[in-house]
């Protein structure tokens, strides 16, 4: 094991906490990483000194305590954790380990003797790629439940399995998400999955750990819908691809693309015999309803449902200007750009077993159409109409009212059809013409 590439805050903690006569190991996740080769995140260091003493040994420097089932000491940026069980020096590591979460996250590297700490046999476990629960699964569970969703999240990172008595520990503790939890957290291991190289394998192991119904309960219920005639697969495996396919460097819309046809359970209708979902990207409330509950950001849930509800917007290669036009006021008014809308597409089409992948030439194709109407500085926002909500109501003599916003997108209507007539004069005929309907 070599620490060489490490910053050297760690090896200063080190250094300082063993001339004072104290033991000092890196543990936990750091140590897991360095096992699989990669290269360390966020680093844990383990000492026997007490939190008070670590405060006084590095009192010159960015100290800050915090914590309340296990205090811990962030020192200059790294975590540094007195023991959380066995005050026996002999005994201090193997206790502390083993109050951990998992044995592939209960090893301790020394940088003394270069050598590996593993009283559980993590690294076996992490060869056999097996997630499995720290001496008792029950008992870890119950300190954390959200140990359960890091479990699934941990398989998917392995692309491995939880062993049986943890699997068997989990389904017995499962209630204990919806009543010991803080929300939040569990939308936080969401969008940590987000970022590994097959997330959807984070979600099966939700599904058969049965913690998807209780996180995404709108996801979970497509499971076995079919497809549909238009796919080769079911509505679950579809958005696994769609999900799989997006970059884990944009992990909101990484997680609408696993999301994004929950609708079509509400949607779903048989006519002539052949199953459809019309209007399925309209039904987002139960989406929307999980992502509350999870207590993400209300900006978040925003651009997860206008990514939802745009993205069976059609953009093709027989796609007019004045339909380009359309969709890109669309996106104005969603939020979104026109770069995630494309992403989205390609990655729906991509997950559709039954049809190929966009092409680079379709792809451009669809780009191309959108940058003809972007270049032009077509009229795309309702607020740029040069006839405003004033001028609706001193022409045709009304009061203001909901009756006034009803006008301006019928004329912002007209525009995106011709820009040519954003002008006072032909804005006012029109509007004049409206009254005359009437």
């Amino acid at each position: 094991m070599n620490l060489s590439t490490t910053d050297q805050t760690i090896h200063s903690i080190l250094d300082t906490l063993r001339k004072n006569g104290f033991l000092s190991y890196i543990a936990g996740g750091a140590v897991r990483d360095m096992v699989l080769q990669k290269s360390p995140k966020d680093f844990d260091i383990l000492t026997n000194a007490s939190m008070e003493k670590i405060s006084s040994l590095f009192s010159d420097q960015k100290v800050k305590k915090v914590g309340k089932t296990f205090p811990i000491c962030i020192v200059n940026g790294i975590e540094v954790s007195s023991p959380r069980a066995d005050k026996d020096l002999a005994k201090f590591l193997e206790s502390d380990l083993g109050k951990r979460d998992f044995t592939i996250n209960a090893m301790a590297y020394d940088p003394v003797t270069k050598k590996i700490i593993d009283p559980f046999n993590g690294k076996q476990d992490l060869q056999n790629s097996i997630i499995k629960f720290t001496k008792n699964p029950g008992k870890r569970i119950k300190e954390d439940p959200v140990r359960m969703v890091r479990a699934c999240r941990f398989a998917a990172m392995i692309n491995g399995y939880i062993d049986h008595a943890s699997l068997k520990a989990i389904l017995a503790c499962k209630d204990l998400l919806e009543s010991a939890v803080a929300k939040e957290r569990i939308g936080h291991e969401m969008i940590k999955a987000m970022a590994l190289e097959r997330p959807s394998l984070f979600f099966k192991a939700l599904k058969q750990t049965e913690l998807l119904s209780k996180i995404f309960p709108s996801l979970d219920r497509c499971y076995d819908l079919d497809g549909g005639p238009h796919h080769g697969e079911t509505v679950f495996e579809h958005s696994m691809l769609v999900g799989d396919a997006i970059s884990p460097n944009l992990p909101l819309l990484r997680l609408a693309g696993f999301l994004h046809d929950v609708g079509k359970f509400d949607a779903a209708k048989i006519k002539n015999e052949r199953l459809s979902f019309p209007g399925h990207e309209k039904h987002t409330e139960t989406i929307v309803n999980d992502l509350t509950i999870l207590k993400f950001p209300i900006k978040d849930i925003t651009y997860i449902n206008s990514l939802i509800k745009s993205h069976m917007r059609p953009l093709t290669h027989e796609t007019t200007p004045k339909a380009a036009r359309r969709l890109i006021a669309m996106l104005d008014d969603y939020g979104l750009d026109y770069r995630d809308f494309m992403r989205m597409r390609i990655a729906d089409k991509k997950g559709n077993l039954s049809k190929n992948p966009y092409t680079l030439t379709e792809i451009k194709i669809r780009l191309e159409k959108l940058f003809m109407e972007l270049s032009g500085q077509s009229t795309l926002r309702i607020n740029e109409l040069k006839f405003t909500g004033n001028d609706i109501i001193r022409v045709l003599g009304i009061a203001p009212g909901p009756d006034i916003g009803t006008i301006k997108q019928i004329l912002f209507e007209k525009v995106l059809d011709d820009p040519a007539l954003n002008n006072y004069d032909d804005l006012k005929k029109i509007c004049l013409s409206l009254k005359t309907e009437k």
